[in-house]
């Protein structure tokens, strides 16, 4: 276990890498042991990213948490490389535990392991542990052949040698506040077979146990490769430009302002802007982006995606530890441990499973041989098998093994979902509601029309636009100023710029008031404007008009449109095939909406305030859940509003860490993608919860009927826990619903490593 400190307010923050887990039972193990240890609180685990955080607070000792964590049987273990960088965005006194991003496999809390991340299955000391009870067993079954009356006895002695380490970890538990743990049915089952003469079934049953957890140990390590294939993408070195010389450094000691050369075929090392250099950069292991994108001077690049055709001079824009593939690994770590709701139902459901179990286990016991003169020896083992069937652990692992794989999945196709809460109810939208320009539309409107008024040129006019303009990072603003620029119109200096929100843009220009707002706005002030014809003709051809007034006398009107996004048509008729209905909402003006919203078959709220956007949202929830997508930053209240929110990203900081999830590759395409992946979680969790629930009752039923024992009732826990979990897996292949609709360029299967 490796400790990663964080002083942070009344107490301090520290965090440690634990190998071995492996199901949501490890987490609430653990949590519940380290929280009744003094001074510490704010426990949280990571299952995924093997994390687990904690503040210490007057009394607190770490060296005690440790003990406390070993205890319960997980082994420590040395990072293999520096932690990812805990985000500083938002407080988090637990989420520190989410931020640390090595990987590795485990099981259950039932181990002496050793599991340095990374090592073969085969060398971990699970896998240790089998090939002891193996022996132990093999040597047991040769004295029972040499020494036939004394079989019983051998048998029994190799039962308890076999069962002391699970003992020792079930007191552990028990007194940890964990009593009702696998190891507990595990110890009572296989010491009660011993009592009643069956103590060559209880060793192989122990055996069994041990090989389970081995092969949950596997499944629970592939699970988690999905993450780590995304860390590995990092290349390892890059070439820097220091001191005039070019020099080869490890990629994580790159800092903001290195200049790093990237040659063709080489891994971009940083996220940076290219100084020097065009090239086509294969961006599809970051965002499943399939075609290359040009990249040139100015131009910004993303970690780990591919430079394909010439040399490129980068400059760094971010530390290692806050690049593009570090955030998604950070926050796809986050995610994982996230609850979804119906995962809390089975966790709260599990922790009443297991005793009422015991109690139906004595019921068996007691009843037939009490009430109908059963034999005592025939129920009581009955009785024991019933114990070992009632682990609850394949129902509790069904549905976070389905909701990391189905994360892992979303993140190699550039679809970043930051909960299983969110990936459960995107699924399960009734509405889709989309923000207009950046989000149906490319984002980068051009001014198609000048009227000035009588007695202003379009120079003049332009000129007063742009001085109002500038600074503001506004796609219609950025448009005003480069219609500015083609002309060679120098833009003035402007003093005192202040907004008011979806309505208009005001600063004092060359000494004058110059205001640059809507319509609207101008005859809420009073403003007479006499060319009306003019404006419902350019709105009715779908374009923004935006009236430019100067000491309150109009100078005159311009003309801008932003063309839907290549890709909105296909993406909103694969939304209608899969039954939901599409809704733009936009501060733009009625005709404008509507012609954009008319080409692309969905319905329109036009001419909304921030205030107005968030009362359609709530309107919309009224139907069902509501997944709202936007530009990640003017849309954050309704975002936020929504069930769910979906920023169109890019990999920027601020799309990765606004809303629920975001689309890395910028295709409106991906919210179908998203809707499918979802559902597709969703049916793999129904599975799961049908073949963890499924298998049990049968044997339950076959063990009262004595066609089954104690062999099988084991298999109906770590079988069926191996059955889920290799189900869940195959999530990781999951492909998008596009390849098959006409027209459709197909996404690429192989968008970070392996298949999707």
């Amino acid at each position: 276990m490796s400790e990663l400190v964080e002083r942070e307010g009344a107490g301090e923050t520290r965090s440690w890498r634990v190998s071995g887990m492996d199901c949501p039972s490890c987490v609430a193990k653990i949590e519940r042991a380290v929280s009744r240890v003094a001074g510490v609180r704010d426990v949280s685990v990571n299952l995924m990213a093997e994390t687990l955080t904690a503040r210490l607070g007057t009394g607190g000792d770490p060296a005690i948490v440790a003990r406390t964590v070993a205890a319960l049987g997980y082994e420590t273990a040395p990072l293999e490389r520096p932690a990812l960088a805990v985000s500083r965005t938002h407080d988090h006194a637990h989420d520190h535990a989410h931020a640390h991003a090595p990987t590795g496999g485990h099981v259950h809390a039932h181990g002496d392991e050793d599991d340095a991340a990374g090592a073969s299955w085969w060398r971990t000391g699970k896998a240790r542990l089998v090939w002891l009870l193996a022996g132990l067993v093999a040597a047991a079954w040769l004295g029972a052949s040499l020494f036939v009356a004394q079989a019983p006895w051998i048998f029994a002695a190799a039962t308890l040698l076999a069962v002391l380490p699970i003992g020792r970890r079930a007191l552990a538990l028990a007194r940890a506040g964990s009593p009702f743990s696998i190891e507990t049915l595990m110890c009572v089952a296989a010491l009660g077979a011993v009592v009643i003469g069956a103590a060559e079934e209880a060793a192989i049953v122990v055996l069994l146990f041990a090989i389970g957890e081995l092969l949950e140990n596997v499944a629970a390590g592939r699970a988690r490769a999905g993450i780590k294939a995304l860390g590995s993408l990092m290349p390892r070195t890059a070439r820097v430009e220091r001191d005039g010389a070019l020099s080869e450094v490890p990629a994580d000691a790159l800092r903001p302002g290195d200049v790093v050369q990237v040659r063709p075929g080489d891994r971009i090392p940083c996220d940076g802007v290219v100084v020097e250099g065009l090239s086509a950069v294969d961006e599809s292991p970051v965002t499943g982006e399939s075609m290359p994108v040009s990249r040139g001077p100015g131009d910004a690049v993303v970690a780990a995606s591919v430079n394909t055709a010439a040399l490129l001079r980068v400059r760094v824009t971010a530390a290692a530890s806050d690049n593009t593939i570090s955030r998604i690994v950070r926050l796809v770590e986050e995610a994982t441990a996230s609850r979804a709701p119906t995962q809390r139902f089975i966790e709260k459901f599990s922790t009443y499973w297991t005793p009422g179990a015991m109690a139906v286990s004595v019921l068996v016991m007691l009843v037939p041989p009490l009430a109908f003169g059963g034999d005592w020896w025939t129920w009581i083992y009955r009785g024991l098998a019933v114990l070992l069937i009632a682990c609850p652990c394949a129902l509790v692992i069904s549905v976070p093994a389905a909701m990391a794989s189905g994360l892992s999945a979303g993140a190699r196709r550039g679809l970043l979902i930051k909960g299983g809460a969110a990936l459960e109810t995107i699924g399960r939208a009734r509405t889709v509601a989309f923000d207009k320009t950046g989000t149906l539309t490319a984002g980068k409107p051009r001014v198609t029309d000048i009227l000035p008024m009588p007695g202003t040129d379009e120079a003049a006019l332009l000129r007063a636009a742009a001085g109002v303009e500038v600074g503001s990072a506004h796609p219609l603003a950025r448009a005003v100023l480069d219609a500015a620029a083609a002309r060679g119109i120098q833009v003035p200096a402007a003093t005192d710029a202040e907004g008011i929100p979806g309505k208009a843009a005001t600063a004092i220009v060359e000494g004058r008031l110059v205001v640059v707002g809507s319509p609207s706005h101008a005859r809420e002030q009073g403003i007479l404007l006499r060319n009306v014809d003019n404006i419902t003709a350019l709105e009715a051809a779908g374009k923004t008009v935006v009236v430019v007034l100067a000491v309150r006398q109009p100078l005159g009107l311009l003309a801008l449109r932003d063309e839907p996004r290549e890709d909105a048509v296909i993406a909103v008729a694969a939304l209608k095939a899969m039954g939901l209905s599409s809704v733009m909402l936009t501060g733009d003006n009625e005709r404008t909406g509507r012609a954009i919203a008319l080409g692309l078959g969905m319905e329109v709220r036009a001419h909304l305030l921030p205030e107005q956007k968030l009362r359609e949202i709530e309107a919309l929830k009224a139907r069902g859940p509501v997944v709202m997508i936007g530009d990640g930053i003017n849309d954050a209240p309704a975002l936020a509003a929504a069930s769910v929110g979906v920023a169109m990203g890019g990999g920027t900081a601020v799309a990765l860490e606004t809303a629920d999830a975001a689309l890395l590759h910028e295709r409106l395409s991906g919210v179908a993608e998203l809707i499918a992946l979802s559902r597709a979680t969703l049916a793999n969790v129904k599975q799961n919860v049908a073949i963890a629930v499924g298998l049990k009752l049968v044997l339950l039923v076959t063990t009262m009927l004595g066609v089954t024992g104690l062999w099988m009732a084991i298999l109906a826990d770590t079988g069926a826990t191996v059955l889920v979990t290799i189900n869940a897996l195959r999530l990781l292949r999951w492909h998008g619903p596009f390849a098959r609709l006409p027209g459709k360029r197909a996404v690429p299967a192989d968008s970070v490593t392996g298949n999707a």
